[in-house]
């Protein structure tokens, strides 16, 4: 039996009301933005995703054809718009449509409320203006509660990857990354830095392949005292 997705299928062959349309309407009455780097999971039924992924593909399909491709003859891009499509929904977008990574905490035992670096983490996500690539590094400095849990370093990864995984502006992955930890971890302070080349200049535009961007975000102990701030910028740098 042929791969379900091996030949896009034509939209007209799909259901009267597109699996897209179904969760725009379901968003929409729930009163839940659905931005390019927003999680619309808890707004999935089951099924929808690889009707979402089919529809892509259909989609993808028709977008070769107006690049003009011959796609009934090149072997090369026979079956590009399938790969796509399953590209774009499981893999480097996988962020908006999968839950948040499980995340075990365990008891802060010692009561441990020192500086704590994780990083350099290895992050790719995708611009949401080009669908470019953004490649780079994240650091995360925490500043423990003492009355808080801990995750494990894994986990951090784990979460900035979550984060990661969707059409991205730079100046607000950070800030949905320092979101999202404050969330799990009510830290004292969570600062995060990240730097990473975007191959919207490299590739296109400018045609820029020596920059990459720079910017972070501060929160708590981090934005009111500029001492911890200076440490953790200083500690990660050294660790370059």
């Amino acid at each position: 039996m042929s791969h379900p997705l091996r030949e896009p299928v034509p939209l007209q062959c799909l259901s009267t009301q597109p699996a897209s349309q179904r969760v725009r309407e379901r968003l929409r009455a729930a009163g839940v933005r659905f931005h390019a780097n927003d999680n619309i999971a808890g707004y999935l039924q089951p099924g929808e995703l690889e009707e979402i992924e089919r529809e892509v593909a259909a989609r993808a399909q028709e977008l070769l054809r107006a690049l003009v491709i011959d796609l009934e003859h090149d072997h090369n891009t026979r079956d590009t718009a399938r790969r796509l499509a399953k590209m774009y929904v499981r893999e480097v977008f996988a962020g908006r449509y999968q839950h948040a990574p499980a995340v075990t905490e365990f008891p802060n035992a010692e009561r441990l409320n020192e500086l704590m670096i994780v990083g350099p983490l290895r992050v790719r996500s995708a611009c949401s203006h080009h669908l470019c690539p953004i490649m780079g590094r994240v650091w995360v400095g925490v500043l423990p509660n003492a009355d808080s849990n801990l995750i494990g370093l894994s986990k951090y990864s784990r979460l900035v990857e979550w984060i990661m995984r969707r059409p991205q502006i730079q100046e607000e992955a950070v800030s949905q990354i320092a979101d999202l930890l404050e969330q799990r971890l009510k830290p004292d302070g969570i600062a995060v830095v990240m730097e990473a080349d975007h191959y919207c200049m490299h590739w296109r535009g400018v045609k820029d392949d020596g920059s990459r961007m720079i910017n972070s975000v501060m929160r708590g102990r981090f934005l009111s005292d500029p001492s911890l701030r200076k440490e953790f910028l200083s500690l990660r740098r050294g660790g370059d």
